[in-house]
């Protein structure tokens, strides 16, 4: 899976490659990442074995590192930023089998 850094390092570039992010933008999208996989390290570690309330932890501040990133966006890297997050879901459901995973 990776350090936090090397997981906010390696989804700053695939956002830059699918939304041209200025760098100025990359820089602050990065910083982002990097405090979100911070924190979902930290929520995993603390967790232990309660999976979903580690779930919905992550998943909240997914939701709010997400906000962030479309604030430092232009409307149409917003559209395209939509359409990647939609891509990820479709395939992370393929990856399960479209059971459910609570």
């Amino acid at each position: 899976m990776g350090t936090p850094e090397e997981r906010a390092t390696k989804m700053t570039t695939q956002l830059t490659e699918k939304l041209a992010l200025t760098a100025d933008q990359q820089a602050k999208v990065k910083t982002i990442l990097l405090d979100q996989n911070a924190a979902m390290t930290k929520t995993r570690e603390e967790a232990g074995e309660d999976r979903k309330a580690a779930r919905t932890k992550m998943m909240a501040n997914m939701q709010e590192s997400n906000a962030k990133i479309n604030a430092v966006l232009t409307e149409d890297q917003k559209k395209a930023f939509a359409a990647y997050q939609e891509e990820r879901k479709a395939a992370m459901q393929k990856r399960m089998g479209g059971r459910e995973n609570n």
